[in-house]
């Protein structure tokens, strides 16, 4: 029986302390973190997906963040592609490796697999969208109601990239998206793994992204911003990203400086919410005090590591 590459995994809503505790960790073990972001793949999306400093990089080594222009996208399935082999290696070089990140369906399909789901097709995602030009906003929402209800349920009728994907997988597979989706298998790890969140009250959890929605703009995000639309399409997907949006949109006239803070960490409070519901339901993750229970989580690792 093959052995199973032990991971350390830190995982949690934004804004936690995802990162703080995992360079507090390399301080008593020699990590390797991966980024499990999907946004910090992103060269020059920095200031505001909260990027590990250089020097905090030159600390630690970092794996998985600058990969890609925002111009191009990135999936699922590259994340996972791209992070066995750097898992791989880390562990080959005595060193555990420490996934790092929000990004729930990264982690999910990282520890157990994807579902075989057609690959996109270029076409038919143009007449897609072509149609909710054509027929009017809201028509494909209305389509994918009618073809496959369940996943409705779980796609914002606004979220049209989604929708698009839904109806693909429906036209190419015969399947719906829904059924796909629960097929997933996620049973058969290839790592053993230990998974930590830093936990906190909703209060404090919320009182740590509205600072540091200020800290971003304080280091220079709308400038971050402002260099990036004037390189690129400030129409790109990578420039949907929270925070990003709002900063355009400040750019462009369209709000004041303080109703984009504002709206930054509302939205941000929001998404939070969702990224916790997300891993509350895993039973596998140690929800952990990081500034009152360092003593639980070296332990937690001490074990995890001798056994």
């Amino acid at each position: 029986m093959e052995k199973k590459i032990p991971l350390l995994v830190i995982c949690g809503p934004t804004g936690s302390g995802k990162t703080s505790l995992a360079l507090s960790l390399a301080q008593n073990y020699p990590l390797e973190i991966i980024s499990a972001d999907s946004r910090q793949v992103y060269r020059g999306m920095d200031i505001g997906t909260a990027k590990a400093t250089a020097e905090e990089q030159d600390c630690v080594p970092h794996h998985l963040i600058d990969l890609i222009d925002p111009a191009q996208e990135f999936s699922v399935a590259e994340f996972v592609d791209l992070a066995r082999p750097v898992i791989a290696a880390i562990s080959e070089r005595g060193k555990l490796p420490c996934i790092v990140g929000g990004t729930g369906l990264y982690i999910k399909a990282l520890l157990g697999g994807l579902a075989d789901l057609p690959t996109g097709n270029e076409a038919l995602r143009q007449q897609l969208h072509q149609r909710e030009v054509d027929e009017g906003p809201g028509c494909l929402f209305r389509e994918l109601q009618r073809v496959d209800p369940a996943a409705t349920e779980q796609i914002h009728p606004h979220n049209l990239i989604r929708i698009v994907r839904a109806l693909e997988v429906f036209t190419l597979s015969g399947k719906r998206f829904s059924e796909l989706k629960a097929e997933h298998c996620f049973a058969d790890c290839h790592y053993r793994t230990l998974q930590l969140a830093p936990e906190w009250s909703r209060a404090e959890l919320y009182s740590r992204i509205n600072s540091r929605a200020q800290e971003m703009l304080d280091l220079g995000l709308v400038e971050e911003v402002r260099g990036l639309v004037d390189r690129y399409s400030i129409d790109l997907k990578a420039f949907q990203t929270l925070g990003y949006r709002e900063v355009i949109r400040y750019l462009k006239n369209e709000v004041t400086a303080q109703q984009m803070l504002e709206d930054i960490q509302q939205l941000t409070r929001q998404y939070a919410k969702k990224q916790l519901t997300w891993f509350r339901k895993d039973a596998e993750i140690i929800w952990v005090d990081s500034s009152t229970e360092s003593g639980k989580v070296l332990q937690c690792i001490d074990n995890f590591i001798l056994r």
